[in-house]
């Protein structure tokens, strides 16, 4: 019997699909997915789970499961190329290359889900971005049916945003980044909190080590980290991308409210904390719609966690009347981070 997409997503809704295809191997996922592809019947990839919504009516949405694995390493000039399939657990390849000293990615470790994944919304925590260390990804575009090979120009790497994530359907099937042998330490910090954390200076580099135990317990402390003892975890972490709006909105807004000035084609714009818009919206931690067993985790504004038996419709309900409230009451727009399959969110 299939199961149910709640077994197999961090958020634990979604019902049960049409089918569901295993991919063990490379060769699996590009003859399998090409299959399902000739049906033209709804399909959808899944690597770990971690950033997908299903509504309970998914009966006729066909699964790819992405569960590859395995990592090429080559070395060149103090640098090391790593080729890796796209159903490694990014958060392992994270804690794969500090153990050996490579820096890059470290500070965004304890990310949710698979590598494959990563380039689709430009993952990125902590003052680092995939799009730093992104060299190339072997795509299966639909469209076409063929394998190409996409470098970031043709991936158009934004905040939280790619091509893909603009609508480039098709499914990656490895990914190469570029990590520095830095003698063990970090890249420079560019993130106030890591190095306020480690009693650092921004700009400086430190142990690689230092820095992925600090961002884990930072985001433990959010319930940011998939822990089964924390019930703050059975989330898509962020569910809402921070706003990045012109500078001259952003100085109509509360000078209390968290501001980074960010550089954009079109000049100078700054981003906006979502989680300090949703508290002074009114909602505050631990809020929850009543009857709904979806609700704002007790640890941070930004996330939505399913309390218990909640439905992807009780999620997205929560969801919607976030966005309202902050509309109503700043004039923005919240985009969601993870893809909410069957909602009008």
């Amino acid at each position: 019997m299939t199961q149910a997409l709640k077994e197999l997503t961090s958020m634990r809704v979604g019902g049960v699909p049409a089918s569901i295809t295993v991919c063990n191997t490379r060769e699996e996922l590009i003859t399998k997915t090409q299959e399902i592809w000739s049906t033209s019947e709804d399909w959808i990839s899944l690597g770990g789970g971690t950033n997908l919504i299903f509504s309970e009516d998914v009966s006729n949405l066909h699964v790819i499961q992405i569960k590859t694995s395995g990592i090429e390493k080559t070395k060149l000039d103090g640098k090391q190329v790593w080729k890796i399939q796209a159903g490694v657990d990014w958060d392992q390849l994270v804690a794969e290359s500090v153990a050996a000293g490579l820096a890059g990615i470290e500070g965004m470790s304890g990310i949710p889900g698979t590598c494959g994944a990563a380039p689709v919304q430009n993952i990125g925590a902590y003052g680092q971005e995939l799009s730093d260390v992104f060299l190339r990804a072997e795509f299966l575009d639909y469209e076409s049916g063929e394998l190409v090979i996409l470098e970031p120009r043709d991936l158009k790497f934004g905040y939280r945003d790619s091509a893909i994530k603009r609508g480039r359907s098709g499914i990656i099937t490895w990914i190469e980044l570029e990590l520095i042998d830095l003698e063990g330490l970090s890249r420079p910090l560019y993130s106030g909190q890591i190095a306020g954390a480690l009693n650092s200076e921004m700009g400086k580099h430190v142990s690689l080590k230092d820095v992925r135990d600090s961002v884990l317990k930072l985001r433990a402390a959010k319930g940011m980290v998939l822990d089964s003892a924390d019930p703050n975890s059975v989330s898509c972490g962020s569910f809402f991308t921070n706003p990045i709006v012109s500078d001259t909105f952003a100085r109509t807004i509360s000078s209390d409210a968290p501001k980074w000035e960010t550089q954009e084609d079109d000049g100078l714009t700054v981003k906006l904390s979502a989680a300090w818009l949703i508290e002074q919206a009114g909602i505050g931690k631990g809020f929850s719609l009543a009857g709904s067993n979806a609700a704002i985790s007790s640890k941070h504004a930004l996330a939505i966690v399913n309390k218990g038996g909640a439905t992807g419709e009780q999620i997205a309900e929560l969801a919607r009347y976030i966005q309202e409230r902050v509309a109503a009451k700043f004039g923005i727009n919240l985009v969601p981070e993870p893809n909410l399959i069957g909602f009008n969110v």
